[in-house]
């Protein structure tokens, strides 16, 4: 029986695993054409949250969505072949690996242009407070989203009425290469424009998954309780490019001195140290898990390269079109 802490470290664990053996193929076979986002190092940002809310709550997210598309409960295989650019992917084929979508599990959707989900997101929880619903939606974005135009008015309209959204904000430090402190005025946060708008707010360290959760139990209960719209900002820090599944360390905006002290915060090392009293053998869980989610991973690989592609014939579907007059 594993208990509901150690759960939060095997999905930790599973999303590490997936992520590292796609980077591998990614780069070694060259038959994974999409741009890929890897959440590598943050893991504990998607699993503290997604551990708060239930499959009725719906999940919007950006590019790196990988990680909130399995926390959540998206399916593995449909992920993988859509990376693949299989028909029976999640998006048949049609959107890669920043279109993700499993509506089943209240994985709404994933897209690629910054801050683009963030209005979405409000739009369905306004929905679901008309409709009298218990629902949240919330909305995952990094810091470089908060820049634009939408986030600002989101936060606006969410708190005039009392939106019941959660807004995510995976602070990793940069903007693509670029800085927070190359962005953003000295003595400001994400968390404090938040609270300006009259949003309620909190500051979380993104790498301690247990005080992720239970950040995000009282955004979602406060949401739920009829109180507006929360955000959190959750620190964090992404170990790989920011597009790609190489490292970036020579790309001259950031040292691996920088990376090296960011991976001796491993969420899930973390997460392990903080259980060894309470699971005495959570380090051979950890080590079965890998193992597990190797074997898994490397079974929804040989799966998603044996789908067929799209049809030509049907390569629009889904696609806007025309109304004839």
């Amino acid at each position: 029986m594993v208990s509901d802490r150690a759960r939060l470290v095997r999905d930790m664990v599973r999303i590490r695993v997936v992520e590292e053996v796609l980077a591998d193929y990614y780069r070694d076979e060259q038959e994974m054409r999409t741009p890929t986002h890897f959440s590598i190092g943050q893991e504990a940002t998607s699993v503290g949250v997604c551990a708060a809310t239930v499959a009725q709550d719906w999940l919007y997210t950006a590019h790196r969505s990988h990680a909130p598309y399995l926390a959540k409960g998206g399916d593995l295989k449909a992920m993988v072949a859509e990376l693949y650019g299989k028909q029976d992917g999640c998006a048949h084929g049609r959107g890669g690996s920043i279109h993700l979508v499993d509506q089943a599990v209240g994985f709404a959707g994933s897209a690629a242009i910054l801050g683009e989900m963030i209005s979405v997101a409000v739009g369905t929880a306004w929905a679901f407070a008309r409709d009298g619903e218990q629902r949240v939606a919330l909305t995952y974005f990094g810091d470089g989203a908060t820049e634009e135009g939408v986030f600002a008015e989101s936060l606006n309209f969410a708190a005039v009425h009392r939106i019941p959204v959660v807004f995510v904000c995976e602070n990793n430090l940069y903007s693509i290469s670029s800085p927070v402190s190359a962005r953003q005025p000295a003595g400001t946060s994400v968390h404090g424009r938040a609270e300006a708008a009259g949003v309620k707010a909190l500051q979380v360290d993104g790498n301690d998954v247990f005080a992720v959760r239970d950040a995000a139990e009282q955004a979602l209960r406060h949401c739920r309780e009829g109180n507006g719209p929360f955000l959190l900002e959750l620190a964090t820090y992404r170990w790989r490019e920011h597009v790609g599944p190489g490292w970036d360390a020579d790309h001259g905006y950031r040292s691996q001195e920088e990376i090296d002290s960011w991976m001796e915060q491993c969420p899930i090392v973390r997460a392990t140290a903080q259980l060894r009293d309470e699971e005495p053998d959570i380090d051979a869980m950890v080590a079965a898990w890998r193992v597990q989610f190797h074997d898994e991973i490397q079974a929804a690989v040989a799966y998603a390269k044996e789908r067929p592609f799209p049809e030509v014939d049907r390569l629009l579907d889904g696609a806007y079109a025309p109304v004839a007059h």
